[in-house]
């Protein structure tokens, strides 16, 4: 897919990636308290388009080690959504918020830990020197646009989870190990976009 083409594409996208006119999907309901978050989910431009995502490090209280999007809690402070997944981004990777055009965003994504994460969408230029938060971030590393659009690349795998059984997606990649709740959230962007016509 061109630059050109994902533009269009999310220029089709209404509220949460439905189509403009079309009915949204509404996220899952949740027992109990939930905690707001936002990630950036960076697009970077370019001859081929790919999602950047992030390692987290080892000695994180929560999600230590796993593949995510730049992103955490909305504090009281952020005006929106974006706004808090854009000041993480910064905090995290050293993105320049002034160098995101931000597209929408996606249905809320919410967790089996309590948290109701808002996925908004940021276009990036390519070749960016970026910088992770030696206390967060472990590494950066880009997940082909093509490989996020492929319908048989994410797969449905099951692992014990607080004494049941849970489903989970898992996107494959040479190096890392991207499920769960990021998983899910691009699995969720892939279907909002081949939803559109032509797809």
């Amino acid at each position: 897919m061109t630059e050109q083409e994902l533009r269009a594409r999310l220029a089709a996208l209404g509220r949460c990636g439905a189509l403009r006119g079309g009915p949204a999907r509404e996220p899952p309901p949740w027992e109990g308290a939930q905690i707001a978050a936002a990630v950036l989910v960076p697009l970077v431009l370019g001859s081929e388009p790919a999602v950047l995502l992030t390692k987290r490090t080892a000695t994180l209280a929560r999600h230590a080690g796993q593949v995510s999007f730049p992103g955490g809690r909305i504090d009281p402070t952020d005006a929106s959504p974006e706004a808090a997944a854009l000041r993480e981004a910064e905090e995290e990777i050293a993105l320049d918020p002034a160098q995101v055009e931000l597209a929408g965003r996606l249905c809320d994504h919410v967790t089996g830990t309590g948290f109701r994460i808002t996925p908004v969408l940021g276009l990036i230029p390519p070749g960016m020197a970026l910088r992770p938060a030696p206390a967060e971030v472990e590494a950066i590393f880009a997940l082909p646009l093509a490989t996020v659009l492929d319908p048989a690349a994410p797969t449905r795998e099951r692992a014990p989870f607080r004494g049941m059984m849970r489903e989970f997606w898992v996107y494959p990649h040479p190096e890392h190990v991207i499920w769960g709740a990021t998983a899910a959230i691009l699995v969720q962007f892939a279907e909002a976009l081949r939803s559109l016509p032509g797809m």
